[in-house]
């Protein structure tokens, strides 16, 4: 093994996934909502998700911490690694359970673990990537051989279900179709292990220098929790025009770094925002050789967990010598995202 961190391989063994209760189509939305199918098929473009809370009570049956700690038992099991050899945990949300305790430490705590270090990072859809990215530097640096990387949101906890929406803004009203809620989490290690893929590059890079956000989730305390903000601000329009273009942007950067030609590609993995946004951004990819990897259609936009679904997909389908390439997007200060796998 080099001694050089840049030059050590960092694999990843396993996925393990979670998704909470049944899957929702749009009829049972439409109808809880009151709102129009017709306009979440056409407009959102996705089929099916998962709710954390009970669309008719309200009552949450899952935390982010149950899911994630769910997700994280099966990816330590398919890695066939021993708890124990953990040697870090690192989770990427938006949604935590909680400001403190960080939702990290209940997670390691439902999986019986102890006395090893965590991480929380706080992002929307870009901090699974930035997880992995974390979690690959720290393998890399020789400090750690295994490490548990996490991604999950419960999104519905913005969602009040007994809210009238006749009167609703589109850019609140489409918050409540977009989103689902899940987890995902990979174990990495530092020699090949389970799955034989290379977690060949890591990108995440902030671009939102004097740029508007493309999505703002509020913090509410005592103080100002009755105030008649927008919990959750959705600017589509900047979303549709934008993200395409980034995810083309990507795409290309990360070809570069790994001086891989687009018809080496075997899997594109593109950014999971909805099944409509999902498909025109994929036209615009243009990669006709790679096989497209999505799942939001079916699991709705459960945020941090998407990058953990595809890469469950793609291992059912990836072969020795295969290469993939996944694009994320995170609108609210525009952060570009992406990775690579390479199966060996």
């Amino acid at each position: 093994m080099s001694d050089h961190p840049q030059d050590r391989q960092v694999h990843l063994a396993s996925v393990g996934t979670a998704l909470p209760g049944e899957a929702v189509d749009n009829a049972e939305l439409a109808r809880v909502l009151g709102a129009n199918e017709e306009w979440i098929e056409m407009f959102i473009g996705t089929r099916t998700r998962h709710f954390a809370r009970d669309l008719k009570t309200g009552a949450v049956r899952w935390s982010l911490a149950d899911l994630c700690a769910q997700a994280g038992e099966r990816a330590i099991a398919a890695a066939e690694v021993d708890p124990g050899d953990i040697d870090f945990v690192v989770l990427g949300t938006a949604t935590p359970d909680t400001l403190m305790p960080a939702t990290v430490n209940n997670v390691v705590d439902l999986l019986g673990l102890d006395q090893v270090p965590t991480f929380q990072l706080q992002s929307g859809c870009a901090g699974a990537v930035q997880a992995l990215s974390l979690g690959r530097t720290l393998i890399a640096s020789g400090e750690y051989r295994t490490g548990l990387v996490i991604g999950g949101d419960v999104c519905s906890k913005h969602l009040d279900v007994d809210r009238d929406l006749a009167k609703a803004a589109p850019s609140d009203l489409v918050n409540f179709v977009l989103f689902g809620d899940g987890a995902g989490a990979a174990v990495l290690t530092d020699e090949p292990r389970g799955a034989q893929v290379v977690l060949r590059h890591v990108l995440n890079r902030f671009t939102g220098l004097g740029r508007k956000p493309g999505q703002v989730i509020e913090w509410f305390g005592l103080a100002d929790r009755y105030d008649d903000r927008q919990a959750l601000t959705e600017d589509y329009k900047a979303i549709e025009e934008h993200v395409p273009v980034m995810a083309v942007e990507i795409l290309w950067e990360l070809l570069g770094e790994l001086d891989w030609s687009q018809d080496e590609l075997d899997y594109i993995l593109p950014p999971q925002l909805s099944g409509r946004m999902t498909r025109k951004i994929t036209e615009q990819l243009d990669v006709p050789s790679a096989t497209e990897i999505s799942c939001v259609a079916d699991t709705g936009n459960n945020g941090n967990a998407l990058p953990f679904l595809q890469i469950e997909r793609l291992l059912e389908k990836m072969t020795a010598g295969q290469k993939a390439l996944a694009v994320a997007i995170e609108s609210s200060k525009w952060i570009k995202a992406g990775f690579a796998l390479e199966r060996i």
